[in-house]
Order: structure tokens, then C-alpha cells, then sequence
């Protein structure tokens, strides 16, 4: 049981990796790697802090808000990548251009539980000083 449980961390740790260099060259995201019902949770007291019960959801009130307020977007560094049993911890750096011409920098951990290769839970961590500042100061422009 634990070959099993080993080969899934690294299975689901491979699909995270590759979804966050999907996401570096801007051909993909690991938004996509959402089930339909997932739940995402941002931790601390952002104005984006709570849970989100459903891809549509999540997407629809945090990530599609935030690019809207970014002129180039995201691009991810990992520094770490970890994984135990259904489990994917990833910790990254991502920085982008906002709206407003000024680079947006933060310092991520997502905690990631896997099922069947999608992400069916995540709790993020992140500088809400930041993310707030950017979420007040650049009004968003047209989504996608």
C-alpha cells in the first residue's frame, strides 16, 4: 500500500508541475486542474479571504476579478514542490504588471488535495498586505 500511495504522490505531483509550467509559459493554468466542486479556501483577512464552494465560484469572484486588474499576468516560480498520499503542496513565487503599469509580487502555499488528478480541495496562503493593495488600487478592466 505504501508503493501505491507513494506513486500517486508523485503522480499528482507531476500533474501539479506541469500545470504551473503551463502556467509560466502562458499556455495554461492549474485553474484548470479544478473539479467542478472543488472548494478553495484563501486563509488570513484579504479582502479574497474565505471559501469558495465550486470552480465557478472561485473563478468567478477571485481569479477573474484579479486578471482583470492585471495587464501581463502571473508567471510562477516554484521554490518547493511537495506531495504525501492525495496531497500537493506547492510553494511559489508569481509576479505580474498590473493595470497601473507597477509589478505585483506575492509569495504563495497552496496546500492541494488531489482526487483522480484534479484538485477537489485547496487552502492558500499568501501576503494579504499585497494582494490588497492591488486588489483596492487597480480597478479591473474587461475580463476574458
Amino acid at each position: 500500500m505504501v508503493q501505491a500511495d507513494e506513486g500517486m504522490a508523485e503522480l499528482n505531483k507531476a500533474i501539479v508541475r506541469a500545470s504551473f509550467g503551463a502556467w509560466a509559459a502562458g499556455t495554461g493554468s492549474p485553474f484548470e486542474l479544478l473539479a467542478e466542486d472543488a472548494t478553495w479556501t484563501i486563509a488570513g483577512r484579504s479582502a479574497a479571504a474565505g471559501s469558495y464552494a465550486g470552480k465557478e465560484a472561485f473563478l468567478r469572484e477571485v481569479i477573474r476579478p484579479f486578471n482583470a486588474r492585471m495587464e501581463v499576468g502571473l508567471k510562477p516560480a516554484i521554490h518547493d514542490l511537495y506531495a504525501e498520499g492525495d496531497t500537493v503542496i506547492v510553494l511559489f513565487d508569481a509576479e505580474g504588471t498590473a493595470r497601473d503599469g507597477r509589478t505585483y509580487a506575492n509569495s504563495y502555499a497552496w496546500f492541494l488535495d488531489m482526487r483522480d488528478g484534479l484538485i477537489v480541495r485547496a487552502r492558500a496562503f499568501f501576503d494579504s498586505i499585497a494582494f490588497d493593495d492591488l486588489w483596492a488600487r487597480v480597478e479591473p478592466g474587461p475580463q476574458h
